[in-house]
């Protein structure tokens, strides 16, 4: 049997090579798609305070949505890495454009200075990964991050992804956390429990 990791490994490198071979026009249409059907969920209407991400260029752009959520009078979190702790915490923000800059991992994270906020008080958290599954499997990018940072959060967890990135099934091990849904630009997919 080959083991998960391996599994992972060869997953990631096949997915990577399809999100690099989106055109530009694409992924920008696409991402305009998931957009607007994150703001039409009633999750995301009626939640007070979310944990968003800045994506990378790989990514859906959801960047539109951290504006949404400060006009909606909505917490706003974003992830930000913790050296001491090795960790990713979440770190309210009030203002994208002045208190966000590149982080350790070359992706936009809160400055330093930027209260954090307890898991407890957050009621949805978008969630960026390589690859998805409906049974709310997530292959992320191999270093656990998301997976440490999610493990105490008890509110809705969505994964954000391109209709490319759904697969039929994502390698587990016990420390993955599994999603309570995915949204593409074309579907709404709610987790189904083995």
């Amino acid at each position: 049997m080959i083991p998960s990791s391996d599994m992972k490994a060869t997953l990631r490198t096949r997915l990577r090579a399809e999100l690099k071979s989106l055109a530009a026009t694409d992924r920008v249409s696409a991402s305009a798609e998931l957009c607007a059907r994150v703001r039409a969920c009633a999750a995301w209407q009626s939640a007070r305070a979310v944990l968003l991400f800045f994506p990378v260029a790989s990514e859906p752009d959801i960047a539109p949505l951290l504006d949404d959520a400060m006009a909606d009078g909505k917490l706003l979190a974003l992830p930000r890495f913790d050296a001491a702790t090795a960790a990713y915490e979440p770190v309210q923000i009030t203002n994208p454009a002045r208190e966000l800059v590149v982080g350790p991992f070359q992706v936009r994270e809160p400055v330093v200075g930027c209260p954090a906020v307890a898991l407890n008080r957050l009621d949805l958290a978008l969630v960026p990964g390589l690859g998805f599954d409906a049974r709310g499997g997530r292959l992320g990018r191999g270093k656990g991050h998301y997976d440490r940072l999610l493990a105490g959060f008890t509110g809705l967890k969505i994964g954000v992804a391109f209709d490319c990135q759904i697969v039929p099934a994502v390698p587990r091990e016990p420390h993955d956390i599994a999603l309570d849904a995915v949204v593409t630009p074309t579907r709404w997919i709610e987790a189904k429990a083995d």
